[in-house]
């Protein structure tokens, strides 16, 4: 897979940085977004009601969120000492490879297991991609942060895709026309092991060729010491105030951003589209998004960031809106083509504010410090992931209607953008 991207040379280190973003986005796409959701609502969750279903799904991607959200500032102060970083990193993958293999083995109606299974899975993922995030300060220098968090982003959509479209070969190879399943749940299950594969495979470039540069002094007591830097770094929020007013920013933002990913294909379910609809929009998401990632990293090299983050924030917006009004469609033919054209607006910006507020963010911070810091990046994205679907969840359970948990996302976005605006934004950190 070439990375080279013209005009822009690419050191070693930030290749396999990038390839771990291929690598982790196959479980996003077809664990989190796609194939998971069908299979959990169509099959492990079959006898509960639609929108008890979705609640769970939602409250499921929430518990996992609230795990992450308890073990990563000690993972963070842990990862800031000499060798620490790959050790954790590798120890989250090895529990998400695990669990998502083992998920393989869920029989019909077994919602609790195939639900344990994926918090746990979600947990490990979640967790190598927040130390996967932090090795950004040591693969490049502050001035490429953007355009190599862009790329991240952009190769991790187009590589998913390759795993994606075997498993829809796979899918429609194995479907039956008596069946009373949309997705072959054979299908699904290697799938899953195809996940597992493709994760597995593309990690290896940054297990060989990424090491941690930048670093806390030893300590004979790393544990208590961790814990003191995170009381220490707390009591001076004030040195670090842009930092912690962004994560402010950020945590309703990514809120927003990834309740529409990990509720979409639920919602659709809910509205009445197809799974072979819901498949092949959100495969054009994928592809779309490659392009336009890597040109939020070209605009990036232009124009401020923040002011390309607040222009993601609207489309969100409009995306939010217009997702609340789908339901009142009255045709099936209707809602898909607004389902079509939400998937392309959020083609658009999806990458792009994830990859800017990643790169924004690790320009604030001390490079020796990054695992901590982006311990508390992954504290506040993942506790707004519990408060997205979460609010997602039970406002369609008490209403009935899965279009309301909409609104909650708009608010989201807004609050997020008015916290923005009172970050102050500097070319780099003083290293």
């Amino acid at each position: 897979m070439n990375l080279q991207t013209t005009g822009y040379s690419l050191t070693k280190p930030e290749k396999s940085w990038i390839l771990y973003d291929v690598a982790n986005s196959a479980f996003g796409l077809i664990v989190v977004t796609v194939i998971m959701p069908i299979f959990f609502k169509e099959y492990a969750a079959r006898g509960l009601a639609p929108e008890l279903s979705t609640a769970w799904w939602g409250y499921a991607n929430s518990i996992s969120s609230f795990f992450l959200l308890c073990l990563a500032p000690t993972m963070g102060a842990l990862a800031d000492y000499p060798g620490w970083k790959k050790r954790l990193f590798t120890l989250s993958l090895i529990i998400g490879v695990l669990t998502t293999a083992m998920l393989f083995f869920t029989g019909q109606g077994e919602w609790p297991y195939c639900l344990a299974l994926f918090v746990i899975a979600k947990t490990g993922w979640a967790g190598s991609n927040g130390l996967y995030d932090a090795f950004i300060t040591d693969v490049t220098e502050p001035a490429r942060m953007s355009r190599i968090s862009s790329s991240g982003f952009a190769w991790g959509y187009i590589g998913s895709v390759i795993p994606f479209l075997v498993i829809i070969a796979l899918i429609f190879a194995m479907k039956t026309p008596d069946s009373s399943f949309s997705l072959p749940p054979m299908a699904a299950r290697i799938g899953f092991l195809i996940v597992v594969l493709w994760w597995l495979l593309f990690s290896v470039p940054l297990l060989r060729n990424v090491d941690q540069i930048h670093f806390c002094p030893p300590s004979s007591r790393p544990v208590r010491e961790g814990f003191r830097r995170i009381m220490t770094t707390l009591r001076h929020l004030r040195e670090y105030r842009d930092a912690f007013l962004f994560l402010l920013a950020y945590f309703m933002i990514i809120d927003g951003v990834n309740t529409v990913i990990t509720m979409s294909v639920a919602y659709g379910i809910d509205i009445g589209l197809g799974a072979t609809t819901m498949i092949l929009a959100i495969l054009t998401i994928q592809i779309v998004a490659f392009p336009c990632s890597l040109i939020w990293g070209r605009l990036s090299d232009r124009f401020s960031l923040k002011p390309l983050l607040q222009t993601g924030i609207g489309i969100y917006c409009i995306i939010s809106l217009l997702g609340f009004y789908l339901p009142s469609l009255r045709s099936l033919q209707d809602r898909t083509a607004m389902f079509w054209l939400l998937s392309i607006l959020v083609a658009t910006s999806m990458g792009g504010i994830q990859a800017l507020c990643r790169s924004f963010f690790g320009k604030l911070i001390p490079a020796h410090r990054s695992a901590e810091f982006f311990g508390f990046y992954a504290i506040s994205g993942k506790f707004a992931t519990i408060v997205g679907p979460f609010l997602f969840g039970i406002t369609g359970q008490l209403t009935g209607q899965s279009r309301y948990g909409v609104l909650s996302v708009l608010v989201l976005f807004v609050i997020g953008s008015m916290v923005l605006s009172r970050v102050r934004e500097v070319p780099n950190h003083e290293q």
